[in-house]
């Protein structure tokens, strides 16, 4: 009997699923921030205790967390240094050296993580053929490390000119901290990010060394508190590129955990996608701090090798922090059910990005909250039955929530109560609006014509006034909605991927050469894996990331693991991909090869988790006023569990379950599915 946990750490509330052959269990704590491991640990009590199961029955626990992007984002880690080839400590600074926004002379670049003062020249140099050209000046290292240490620093980062071709240098400093000054945390940007592109190397190894120590911190005090429990299995983490690795590979390269929550609900999403043969969909997932969206077409989400974290300028490309790292391609936003709602200087209503999370909280949960926040508005909207909330564990005041919704929003506007409450959900809905239709149009997609799949604590509530503003029609909310990122841990495999940088024209390839470098990035993907995979045959996929010489960005073009790899195939291969984007190829024009990766991946969990709830009786009918544009209708509250597959019901409803609330306007009829998943399509538009 398989019996796995899968815990999800979000900035207002820790998921914690137990699946036992596809039996589940669910709990939602609030997230812990002194110690994150100790809500994991209550949340598994409740789904042990909820289950029946023994701690020494668990057989593998699996692990997603935006602590680190939290960290990079309200920039809470380790004191970090950067020691770079001399002359080019600024590089980290002049970034692209352009404007996200032309026309705003008011735009702020986004702070570097090490402050100009930490950033030191190393008097060496490689070239860009590996040739040593200055050889590492030993004694200045030592003395930078030993000032370092002096002024509190506890994280190095080590980028070095062109050490993705030789990184002899790097790794001799980093042989110097580990003999010298063993309680440094070192990070090397030709094992993070062994890539060509100077800044994004250093932005992306600045990055992983700014979050090592906390994460590491937090990683081994799960371990032992797992252990101490009696849960001694391996635990596996999620990565932002959608599969589990290991513990020590998440220790050593966290900067690969920046989207590893809401890669997960883009593995549900994708799941769902294919099973109820949806050939293109937007993910809708939001919880307590974030909203994330996703799209999905042929049950693949998109992946990318470049990601930005918290990018603060209306979702704009080049206003957050790059990193290169495989990764889900979705757009997050800071809006979620802690949201804070603020009046600026102007009398404008603000929802965002900020959050009450889980201390204090939003000021209904009764913890000291001061402000109004998205979930205040929604139980003062009537969208959360304080009755029902979290299964009837954690109390809502709601004349708290008409409290403070009053006083910071709906008084200074000179509206009521519920204007107020409804102007709060309208400026999130359409700031979460704003972010799908720039990310779509980003990405050269329609929205129109797709079906939304919402999860996480917050969507379902928000997901039908969503879809209204993106014009989708249908919206589906999966059983256990309310942990869907936990659930998609439950399908994702075992996966880890390499990067080399070897530029090459296509014209000289040299094919032995690029079939050793596979070698041995197939080698280092297998040292990952061989504990993780537990004896199963992963998957192999290449990928060259080639362009017409000139051009200034590359193809991902799939390649052969058999074929030889030499000029015909490779420009074959090249002139499909490109094709298949562009409509056309270029001939007669020189092709050159700049990355090569290769990922290794177990197959994904063959069946779909499905919630274990036995059908009851349905109760008494409840009501509740729900509020739209500030007007009262009367809603039924019905019990999901109570509902039966194929079941039709017209809106307004509220469907309450122990993890969340789904909202049917009037202008909605929700079918319930035979996989027990409701299907909400607006009037006279059902697909």
């Amino acid at each position: 009997m398989t019996i796995r946990l899968s815990v999800d750490i979000g900035g207002t509330f820790t998921d914690v699923v137990l699946s036992e052959q596809g039996k589940l269990t669910t709990s939602k704590v609030l997230t812990t921030y002194s110690d994150p491991a100790q809500g994991v640990m209550q949340g598994i009590e409740s789904v042990l205790q909820g289950a029946g199961v023994g701690p020494t029955q668990v057989q593998t626990v699996l692990h997603g967390t935006t602590l680190a992007t939290n960290a990079l984002i309200e920039r809470r880690g380790a004191p970090t240094a950067l020691l770079t080839t001399a002359g080019h400590r600024d590089a980290l600074e002049m970034a692209f050296e352009n404007r996200f926004e032309q026309y705003d002379v008011n735009i702020d670049r986004p702070t570097p993580l090490v402050g100009r003062h930490w950033r030191i020249g190393i008097n060496e140099r490689i070239a860009a053929d590996g040739e040593v050209l200055r050889p590492l000046d030993r004694a200045q290292v030592t003395e930078t490390l030993e000032m370092l240490v002096a002024q509190g620093v506890e994280s190095v980062a080590i980028g070095f000119l062109h050490s993705y071709i030789n990184a002899a240098h790097e790794q001799r400093v980093a042989e110097i901290s580990r003999a010298d000054f063993p309680n440094l945390s070192i990070t090397l940007s030709s094992e993070v990010c062994p890539e060509i592109r100077e800044y994004e190397r250093l932005s992306t190894t600045t990055a992983n060394a700014y979050v090592k120590p906390l994460m590491a911190g937090y990683l081994g005090s799960l371990q032992q508190q797992l252990n101490n429990r009696g849960i001694g299995c391996p635990v596996l983490l999620m990565t932002s590129g959608g599969g589990l690795t290991t513990l020590k590979a998440a220790a050593d390269y966290p900067i690969r955990l920046v989207e590893s929550g809401p890669a997960g609900g883009a593995i549900l999403a994708a799941r769902l996608a294919s099973e109820h043969q949806l050939p293109e969909v937007v993910s809708f997932d939001m919880g307590g701090t974030t909203a994330k969206i996703c799209l999905i077409d042929n049950a693949q989400p998109q992946h990318s090798r470049a990601f930005e974290v918290d990018r603060s300028y209306r979702f704009k490309k080049g206003s957050g922090l790059p990193v290169r790292i495989p990764v889900i391609e979705m757009v997050e936003i800071g809006a979620g059910g802690g949201s804070v709602a603020t009046i600026d200087a102007l009398r404008r209503l603000q929802v965002g990005p900020e959050s009450a999370a889980s201390e204090p909280g939003p000021a209904c949960y009764g913890r000291g909250g001061q402000q109004a926040t998205v979930t205040d508005a929604d139980v003062v909207l009537g969208k959360i039955s304080p009755a029902f909330f979290a299964g009837g564990k954690l109390h809502l005041d709601k004349p708290r929530a008409e409290q403070v919704v009053t006083e910071r929003v709906a008084h200074p506007l000179q509206m009521d109560l519920h204007e107020g409450a409804h102007a709060i959900a309208e400026i999130v809905q359409e700031n979460m609006a704003s972010a799908t239709r720039a990310h779509a149009s980003e990405w050269g997609k329609e929205l129109s014509g797709r079906a939304m799949i919402a999860f996480g604590g917050a969507a379902p509530l928000h997901a039908a006034y969503l879809a209204r503003k993106l014009k989708v029609n249908r919206v589906l909310i999966p059983a256990g909605a309310g942990v869907g990122s936990a659930l998609g841990f439950l399908m994702a495999p075992i996966s880890f991927e390499v990067v080399r940088s070897y530029y090459t024209r296509l014209s000289q390839i040299n094919s032995e050469r690029v079939e050793q470098l596979f070698v041995d990035m197939r080698d280092e993907a297998r040292a990952v894996l061989h504990q993780a995979a537990d004896g199963q045959v992963p998957s192999e996929r290449r990928v060259a990331y080639m362009r017409y010489v000139g051009q200034g960005y590359e193809v991902a073009v799939e390649l052969s693991s058999t074929l030889v790899l030499n000029e015909v195939y490779l420009r074959e291969a090249f002139e499909m991909a490109y094709a298949q984007i562009y409509g056309r190829t270029i001939p007669d024009m020189a092709v050159e090869i700049l990355s090569w990766t290769l990922s290794l991946s177990t197959e994904q969990q063959a069946d779909s988790p499905q919630l274990s709830v036995t059908p009851e009786a349905s109760p008494p009918p409840e009501t509740v006023d729900l509020y739209e544009a500030g007007e009262p209708i009367s809603a039924e509250i019905v019990r999901r569990e109570t509902l039966q597959p194929g079941g039709q019901h017209v809106g307004p409803l509220l469907v309450v379950e122990d993890q969340t609330t789904t909202i049917v306007p009037a202008d909605f009829v929700m079918t319930v599915l035979a996989d027990g998943t409701l299907a909400l399509d607006r009037h006279g538009r059902a697909a």
